[in-house]
């Protein structure tokens, strides 16, 4: 499966964006969906992640309510949408594929878990 995102871009302090990935070439049905962030010299850290079914999403602690998940399988599209974006939140942010354990996931902490990646989306909050 490849995997494209879009929707990054500048925004200020408070402000929303909604990231989209979408998918091409297999099914996203099979698998786990999440969204990391990388900023340069740091590890990529866990955004949010989505079973195959909607029914649970996981997300990191720094998210705080702030941010929504969410997929759909038919169109091959994940989004995220940000609110209330801090400067911070500045990175690039990279849509994942992963295996699927049963119903739930490999949680935010987990990204070598994930086998599939795009190139990613950059978000600047100032």
């Amino acid at each position: 499966v490849q995997l494209v995102e879009s929707g990054g871009g500048p925004v200020q302090v408070g402000g929303s964006l909604r990231l989209s990935c979408v998918a091409s070439g297999d099914t996203i049905g099979r698998y786990c969906m999440g969204w990391f962030r990388q900023i340069p010299d740091k590890e990529r850290e866990g955004v949010a992640v989505i079973n195959r079914n909607s029914q649970r999403t996981l997300y990191g602690e720094f998210v705080g309510g702030r941010f929504t998940i969410s997929r759909d399988t038919l169109k091959r599209t994940l989004t995220l949408q940000m609110n209330d974006l801090k400067p911070d939140d500045t990175a690039m942010y990279l849509c994942a594929a992963g295996p699927a354990i049963g119903s739930t996931c490999y949680g935010p902490s987990h990204p070598e878990y994930h086998s599939k990646w795009g190139q990613g989306t950059q978000v600047t909050v100032s």
